[in-house]
């Protein structure tokens, strides 16, 4: 039997150890919490996974200038936090009239003040971490010139002002109609939509 004073250093230890796991944990957490959004609209799955990141600086805890200050105008933005955000469809749809076929795909925007704001698809979905070993996709940063042949569309999005400010960011698939629907990006005051159908 071992002596007393072991067994409470040993058990003081794997205290301390516990500790240390869940302060490491805690650091670790996400700024911007993960997300998942699902529908099925007539028979086709769709899932689009990102991140959701508030309008309060998670420094500062000071409210943010959104569009057009966190995120410019006319430039691509990883649409959301952290991972770049993905679309998976189980069948072809038709968005913005380019025909996306069954899959899984990156999702960024560009986002404008007036008309002109875009969807871009990106088939690319595997990057590097910093010892270079593949891993989900980072969604920044975004190089055009670089990315051109792996993306498949720009599509129009249409921008309109949102009834109540929205915090965080959210992504919703809504049904419009037999085999349609829409998808919506809103935060803070606007919010940025396009349509898309079943194809077939």
């Amino acid at each position: 039997m071992k002596p007393l004073r072991v067994i409470v250093f040993s058990l003081t230890t794997a205290a301390l150890l516990g500790a240390t796991s869940l302060l490491a944990q805690e650091k670790k957490a996400p700024l911007s919490a993960p997300a998942v959004v699902t529908a099925n609209v007539d028979g086709n799955d769709m899932t689009i996974k990102y991140s959701q990141p508030k309008i309060r600086d998670p420094k500062t805890n000071e409210p943010r200038k959104i569009w057009g200050g966190l995120v410019p105008y006319g430039k691509v933005w990883r649409t959301g936090a952290d991972f770049a955000t993905t679309l998976e469809i189980a069948k072809p749809i038709v968005i913005g009239g380019f025909t996306l076929a069954a899959g899984k795909y990156c999702l960024f925007t560009v986002p404008t003040e007036g008309a002109g704001s875009k969807l871009v698809i990106n088939k690319e979905l595997m990057g590097k971490d910093r010892k270079g070993n593949p891993r989900a996709r980072w969604g920044i940063p975004y190089n055009e010139a670089a990315e051109k042949a792996n993306e498949l569309a720009r599509l129009d999005m249409k921008r309109s002002k949102t009834s109540s400010n929205v915090d965080p960011f959210t992504i919703t698939i809504k049904k419009t109609g037999a085999g349609a629907g829409e998808i919506c990006f809103a935060w803070a005051d606007a919010q940025y939509t396009i349509g898309f159908k079943n194809k077939g």
